[in-house]
């Protein structure tokens, strides 16, 4: 399952929606608008196998590592958001739910930053 926060804009969720990428919504489909960052982990633990998008750079946190959901910052103009998204979600590393689980990444133009089982990695976007 994938949840998109609710500072992801509209038009970026659109592009998902047109490229037939279902997802949820924080603050439509899950949680409360406005809920604080916190609340938010409380919230995917409560879902099943989440990945999580933001474009919030709090989210890229070790410690907020866990088996059950995945956390990915969107270190992207918000403009380009669907389009890491994307990229994010093709790549080998995490292009399937199993592979994402326990990672906290940072998506960015150049690769994605990550830690899997405390351990800190990067991939390039040329290692697909």
């Amino acid at each position: 399952m994938l949840v998109l926060d609710e500072n992801l804009p509209a038009g970026q969720r659109l592009l998902l929606r047109r490229r037939r990428i279902r997802f949820r919504v924080v603050g439509i489909d899950v949680a409360s608008w406005g809920a604080r960052d916190d609340n938010l982990i409380s919230v995917l633990h409560e879902l099943s196998n989440p990945t999580f998008f933001s474009l919030d750079r709090d989210f890229y946190r070790s410690g907020w590592a866990h088996s059950s959901y995945c956390l990915v910052w969107l270190d992207v103009a918000d403009d380009h958001a669907a389009q890491f998204i994307r990229r994010f979600l093709k790549h080998s590393e995490f292009d399937s739910e199993a592979k994402r689980m326990g990672v906290v990444a940072r998506v960015y133009v150049g690769g994605v930053d990550f830690w899997r089982l405390k351990r800190r990695c990067s991939v390039s976007w040329a290692r697909q």
